[in-house]
Formats: C-alpha cells, sequence, structure tokens
C-alpha cells in the first residue's frame, strides 16, 4: 500500500529522541483517557507472573486509535481542518478519525468497502463521520480516498505509517511507564501495520531500554515480523482476516524503520489461541475484546510456556473492543481448543457388534481420570466393506499436551487414532458436517475459500465456473465477521488444471486447496 505519510514526514528521519519529544508533547487528552492498567489477578495465578492489562478497550471508540488520529489531526493547519481528512479504513482507525473531526469542527470523510458490516458504518456515522463506500476490498476503498483527497483537497490521515500519528500511540508506552514504578520484563503489543508498537516501543527504549517490547502477530498476518527478519520490506500476498484489526499486507515504511530498531523479540498466535485469550480476559474483566485485543495476552501465555518464567511482571495492552456479537458463538467454540480443553480425534473402529461399547469403555478408562464425550460424528461408508469404520470424536482434556497421549492410549487398545486437534481443516469443516463419502464424487478437488460477507459473492464465484464442472460438497457457517469460510468440493478433471488456476485467479478469493488433508480423506473423500 502506498504511504500518503510521506508527503508530510519530515526530509530526515526522526531521531529517537524526537520521538521522546513528540510523544511527550502529543495531543491526545482532548478525546481520549488514561486508560487503566489492571491486574489479570486469574491469569497471573495460572501462569505465576504478574499480568497486567492495559485497558485500550475502554477508550471512548473502544479502540487506542483515536490516540493517533486526533494528534495528526491537532497538528493540521485552520485552513487544512476547513477543507477536511479523509481516511480509508473499515475499523476502528475509522471511528478515531470521525471522533477527531466532530471535536475539531473538521469534515471527516471516511472511506470504506462496500463489504463493511452496517454496524460499523453506523458507528462512524454516528460519530459524524461521512461515509463513502467503494470497492470490495480495503485496497479498493484506499485507491478510491487517494481520488478523493486529490480532487477535493483533503488531507489524508493514514492508519499507521505518519510520525504523528506513530506518536501519539506512543503515549500508551508514558502511560504505563508512569502507572508501573517497579520492574518490568516485558510489554507485548499486537501489530498490524505497525504504529502502536513503533510509538509505544520508540518512547520505552528511550526511557526503560531494559523492558523488552514484544511485537505479536497472527501466523497468518506476520507482514512486519517477515519484514524485519529479512531486513526489507515484504508484501503478504493474502492475510488472514479473523483478527481484522492486524489483517496487512504491507507495514509502513517508517514503522518498519522503527520496529527493526526497538522490538526486541516477534511472536506469533493462532486464532485458537487467540479464543481462548479473549475468554481469559472475559474472566478477569467481565469484558469482551475483538480478537487484535486479545493478542497480546496470547502472546504472554506462549512467552512464559517457552521460556518457563515465574514471578515477572508483563504488560499486554488490549488494543480494542469493537466485536461484532455474532462472532461469540466461534470465538466460544475454538476458546476450548485453544485452552486444550476439548481435544478432536478421528479414530478407527471395527465395523463388528461390541466394538462402540469396548469404543466408550477405552475412553472412560483414558488416564487422568473421566472425560466427556463432546462431539460425536459417525456414518457408514464403503469403509464398513473392508471391516472398519471412522468416527470424528471430541473430548474434554484437563490441560495441554494431552491429545497426543489419548490418541497412543487408543491406538494401544487397537483403535487407529489420529489426533485433529490442531487441524484447521477439522475445526473449521468436518465437525459440522453430515453425509459422508460419496462414489460419486469422482474427480474431486477440496478447497477452502474466504468469501466476502456480501450479496453476489457465491453468483461471482458460479458466474466464473465453467459449465463442466460440479460442485460436490459445500459448506458455510455464518460467523458474524465480514468474511465467510466456505468449503467447496469440486469435479475438476485434471486436464482442466490451468483453467482451473486462471478461474481462481479471476475470482479473487483468498483459497487454500486440502484435497491431501487427511480428515478429508477419512470422512469426506470419495
Amino acid at each position: 500500500m502506498p504511504s500518503s505519510a510521506a508527503a508530510a514526514a519530515p526530509s530526515a528521519p526522526l531521531t529517537a529522541t524526537d520521538y521522546l519529544k513528540q510523544v511527550l508533547t502529543a495531543r491526545v487528552y482532548d478525546v481520549a483517557i488514561e486508560s487503566h492498567l489492571d491486574p489479570a489477578r486469574s491469569l497471573s495465578r495460572r501462569l505465576h507472573n504478574k499480568v497486567l492489562l492495559k485497558r485500550e478497550d475502554q477508550q471512548p471508540v473502544f479502540s487506542f486509535k483515536l490516540r493517533g488520529a486526533y494528534n495528526k489531526m491537532a497538528h493540521l493547519s485552520p485552513e487544512q481542518l476547513t477543507k477536511g481528512v479523509i481516511c480509508a479504513s473499515a475499523g476502528n482507525h475509522a471511528q478515531g478519525v470521525a471522533l477527531a473531526g466532530q471535536r475539531l469542527s473538521s469534515r471527516a470523510v471516511i472511506v470504506m468497502p462496500t463489504t463493511t458490516p452496517q454496524v460499523k458504518v453506523d458507528a462512524v456515522r454516528a460519530l459524524g463521520g461521512e461515509v463513502v463506500l467503494a470497492g470490495d476490498s480495503y485496497s479498493d476503498a484506499y485507491e478510491h480516498a487517494v481520488k478523493l483527497q486529490t480532487e477535493q483537497g483533503l488531507t489524508f490521515i493514514h492508519p499507521f505509517d505518519d510520525p504523528l500519528v506513530i506518536a501519539g500511540q506512543g503515549t500508551i508506552g508514558m502511560e504505563i511507564l508512569r502507572q508501573h514504578q517497579g520492574p518490568l520484563a516485558a510489554v507485548f503489543l499486537a501489530i498490524g501495520g505497525g504504529g502502536l508498537i513503533s510509538g509505544v516501543g520508540a518512547y520505552i527504549k528511550a526511557v526503560r531500554p531494559e523492558i523488552k517490547v514484544i511485537g505479536v502477530q497472527m501466523r497468518d498476518s506476520d507482514a512486519m515480523a517477515q519484514s524485519v527478519g529479512r531486513g526489507q520490506l515484504v508484501t503478504l500476498p493474502d492475510v488472514g482476516l479473523f483478527a481484522d484489526g492486524t489483517a496487512v499486507k504491507r507495514v509502513g515504511d517508517e514503522t518498519f524503520r522503527i520496529a527493526s530498531r526497538v522490538v526486541d523479540e516477534f511472536i506469533t498466535v493462532d486464532t485458537d489461541a487467540v479464543c481462548a485469550a479473549i475468554k481469559d480476559v472475559f474472566i478477569d474483566t467481565r469484558s469482551i475484546v475483538e480478537p487484535s485485543g486479545a493478542m497480546a495476552v496470547a502472546a504472554v501465555k506462549q512467552y512464559v510456556a517457552t521460556h518457563k518464567t515465574k514471578g515477572e511482571s508483563y504488560v499486554a495492552i488490549l488494543s480494542g473492543a469493537n466485536m461484532n456479537f455474532d462472532r461469540l458463538r466461534f470465538v466460544a467454540e475454538r476458546a476450548e481448543v485453544g485452552e486444550e480443553r476439548e481435544a478432536l480425534f478421528a479414530v478407527t473402529i471395527p465395523e463388528a457388534r461390541g466394538s462402540f461399547r469396548r469404543f466408550l469403555e477405552v475412553i472412560g478408562g483414558l488416564p487422568g481420570g473421566p472425560r466427556n464425550v463432546t462431539e460425536f460424528n459417525y456414518r457408514i461408508s464403503d469403509a464398513a466393506e473392508h471391516g472398519h469404520a471412522h468416527v470424528f470424536v471430541g473430548l474434554t482434556t484437563a490441560g495441554r499436551g494431552e491429545s497426543p497421549r489419548i490418541a497412543a492410549a487408543f491406538e494401544k487398545a487397537g483403535f487407529g487414532a489420529l489426533d485433529l486437534t490442531h487441524n484447521e481443516l477439522a475445526k473449521e469443516h468436518v465437525r459440522y458436517m453430515i453425509g459422508g463419502r460419496s462414489p460419486l464424487a469422482h474427480d474431486e478437488r477440496l478447497l477452502r475459500f474466504v468469501f466476502p460477507e456480501r450479496p453476489g459473492a457465491l453468483m461471482k464465484f458460479l458466474r466464473l465456473m465453467q459449465p463442466s464442472w460440479n460442485i460436490s460438497l459445500f459448506n458455510y457457517r455464518h460467523e458474524g465477521a465480514d468474511h465467510g469460510h466456505i468449503l467447496v468440493g469440486m469435479q475438476v478433471p485434471q486436464s482442466d488444471d490451468a483453467a482451473f488456476h486462471r478461474f481462481l485467479d479471476e475470482l479473487g478469493y483468498s483459497w487454500a486447496e486440502e484435497t491431501s488433508n487427511p480428515a478429508y480423506r477419512l470422512f469426506l473423500q470419495a
């Protein structure tokens, strides 16, 4: 993504001292509060370390983003404010710019993709933002915003790659060090474009360089970690959208420069770990944060497990709480797997009388005490002709690391077992599907897609398909986000391979092929 901050940035890069001064003089408190630094007592007991939560989820727009947006806009000239500002955003930055425009009596144009959920559009309008819907993606919205900026003489407010935006976010670091005077081992921060970690990291390293600054990214959206690791900016071909607040394909030029200097370590986390962290925050605060807001907590847990620390103090920044209510079902389901309170298995049992009873007896006698069956799926298939059947079973566990031992116990009892606890296809789709194998599904290819949640998304898929191809399997579950996860079986002969890949390219939806996934082979493949 091009950086519109470049025109406003000074010709020479800001030094560490420059950023320290910028943070100390940032104008954020006309709109932002000094958020609390609350102890996470339950989590701290479990981890045997003191975990403190920086409550940016309690800001007026439920996110830290208003700090940087307001600081940037407060430094504009009266003429610039009179003409107005513009940004491209479907999330927290949009609300920050809208609120800043309201407080500074400036027109604020917010360009959002047409796929943006109505609740987010309404939230921006409620703050006085002038919403313009354009394009199917953030990139489309950004290009339209740049066009409007030129046509109307507006000032672009970049979400992260601007020194004044970075300094505004850096006030969080200033507050943390003021609120916590004792020893502090590390501060954990989620990274999207890099504005938050650049501002907070620059301040902390200037004042308390012994404190570690640890950046957190989703495994499927780690542009900053890859860029710093390679020593050059990396543009990801695609990003995961579960933690949409940090789903950035390319970080900023300035944020990359700063992060390369101030970040001590990068940690990547997955969807299940973030869902478990959302639950951890709820237990300690009775508040629900968005996925990006919980990433830092997930990383604290992973850091402690990796380094076996005890008695240290950590700060996790809860960066936002703009969660769609409809997503809570998905989060609750995946939190159990993220905590490894549930394990999933494909188990092969003999297709004979008494096998099911003997299998349940093995479950009852598993090491670690009694456990509940959370899921059990079976359908007769052609496997029965070979004397065995495949069952999909979920079991409660007492904690991490049990699933391999349970699988080993099944094997010892004579039941073939495949541990699917960390198999994304199994967790996302197979466990919810009925039916089974079909001898009709020849030449079947299995793909997972991310569809935009908007009218016409499926029709586009069907329109681009060749008439000779057939859909042999389809699974979709609404998760309350602005995108949906779809599992599709398509009967495409090998001779059509080139045409098939042209279809995927023209479609433009994120996809992953799962034809060789063992969960598919056991339960669905013809």
